[in-house]
């Protein structure tokens, strides 16, 4: 994918219609685990209703000394209750009944209002939703208007049907503005909060990519203290790091191109120079042999100076090549080619055992134990050792030496090109390239100590390399 084809997604399939949704949905069924107990109190409270009319209908058998009213009367009381019969029974004995022309009827259901269980009462409300046909129910109860009278009612359930039906659309019609109105506020809070910051963070995100050297955006600049605030200035912080990274892997590569183009030069001079020096270091003036060792050695450093910046702007370190071999040969190489810094007593110590055998590259493991070998006689170190311990998470070398210490301002960018020189008038460049081709075969390279009596470095190579005794 190129990178103009990178857009932000519209907002049908972006957070904010999936947010919307959501919350609508949500909502919903919120209003549905509302309206399951709401639908089956309607119904208790109904034929509450139907309990308490028929108990003031049947109080006019009362009034009459027979307790027998005229039978058209009946009829209209019934008609008015919604009831085919009702019946009451009183603690004191008294039983009551106004029935009506009715044939007697079979009942299909009994319901007892004194049972009052949430489950009951929802499997009875959600029965009489599905119902298709009108039931006959029988309802008894205790009296709204009197404790101790029990109130038998026997009644259609169809009216009770049309009831509930009629309430539940008002409900529904109520939640779904209720719904609405909610998941509007609830998406405006997202929106505003999370959405809209992190299509915000996500374009800039888009942006940084397709150029991370152009400055663009403010997220440094958020006074939010929430999670998308913390992001937002990482965010900042990060394209300033990887900028300034890219502005200076930038300079490097063109420092690396120029240093390429005259190193062959450079060093045709240099040659030139050393040559002319050499004939200087025999000439019948002591003034100037006296002199051509100091002009040699500068000489020497240019050269290195040239190679070590060459090989560290170059495009990221060489490929390792493994191979099997001895370590304590290997050491034992280093030794003899740092001869000539062995002198006045200075000695190169291997404790490395004869039979240890590791899996690396050869060529790039010699160049980091002369270099760390260098940096310990140069800055004055009398003895170095080198010893190797097989630990939990492989095998560790270890380059110790009795010399000064490392300096403070050398600890503090020990490993920072052009900065982390461990000797005077170095260029910071061996420890960091030693570093690269340690992580480049899979291992490290770390400074263990360094105080007064000298300082350790370790190489630490992983168990993958295959080490064995």
């Amino acid at each position: 994918m190129s990178e103009t084809d990178v857009k932000l997604p519209s907002f049908g399939r972006g957070l904010s219609a999936r947010v919307l949704l959501l919350t609508i949905l949500f909502v919903l069924v919120s209003e549905v685990l509302i309206y399951a107990p709401s639908i089956a109190r309607f119904r208790l409270d109904w034929l509450e209703e139907k309990l308490n009319t028929a108990h003031l209908a049947i109080l006019a058998l009362e009034a009459t000394p027979d307790y027998m009213i005229d039978p058209e009367l009946e009829v209209r009381l019934l008609s008015h209750v919604g009831a085919r019969v009702i019946g009451l029974r009183a603690s004191d004995g008294k039983n009551l009944i106004l029935r009506g022309s009715s044939p007697p009827l079979l009942v299909d259901v009994t319901v007892d209002l004194s049972e009052r269980g949430i489950l009951p009462l929802l499997d009875d409300g959600i029965d009489t939703l599905l119902q298709t046909r009108n039931r006959v129910l029988r309802v008894k109860g205790y009296s709204p208007r009197a404790a101790d009278v029990v109130v038998d009612v026997v009644l259609d359930e169809w009216p009770l049907r049309q009831a509930m039906i009629a309430y539940s659309w008002r409900v529904l019609g109520f939640s779904v503005v209720i719904s609405l109105i909610t998941a509007a506020l609830v998406f405006g809070a997202l929106q505003w909060l999370i959405i809209r910051p992190m299509r915000h963070l996500t374009r800039g995100m888009v942006m940084f990519r397709q150029d991370p050297e152009a400055q663009r955006g403010d997220f440094g600049t958020t006074s939010r203290g929430d999670e998308i605030g913390l992001a937002e200035r990482e965010f900042g912080e990060m394209q300033d790091k990887v900028r300034q990274s890219l502005q200076q892997r930038a300079r490097l590569a063109a420092l690396g191109t120029a240093v390429s183009k005259i190193n062959h030069d450079l060093r045709g001079i240099l040659a030139t120079a050393r040559l002319i020096t050499d004939r200087l270091a025999e000439s019948d003036n002591p003034e100037v042999r006296k002199a051509a060792p100091a002009l040699l050695r500068s000489l020497d450093r240019a050269v290195d100076l040239c190679s070590d910046t060459l090989n560290f702007t170059r495009e990221g370190p060489p490929k390792p090549e493994f191979e099997t071999f001895k370590l304590g040969e290997l050491v034992d190489e280093v030794g003899e080619g740092l001869g000539k810094l062995l002198v006045a007593g200075k000695a190169w110590s291997n404790t490395v055992p004869l039979t240890l055998t590791i899996r690396a590259d050869r060529g790039q493991v010699y160049r980091i134990l002369r270099n760390l070998g260098e940096n310990a006689l140069q800055m004055g170190a009398q003895h170095v050792t080198v010893s190797a311990e097989e630990g939990a998470d492989g095998l560790e070398i270890l380059v110790a030496d009795d010399g000064p210490g490392l300096s403070p301002k050398a600890m503090e960018n020990l490993f920072v090109p052009f900065k982390g020189s461990a000797r005077a008038g170095g260029t910071g460049l061996g420890l960091a390239i030693a570093r690269e081709l340690m992580r480049g075969q899979g291992g490290d390279l770390k400074l263990l100590r360094s105080d007064a009596k000298g300082a350790v470095f370790a190489l630490t190579l992983p168990m993958e390399t295959d080490q064995a005794r």
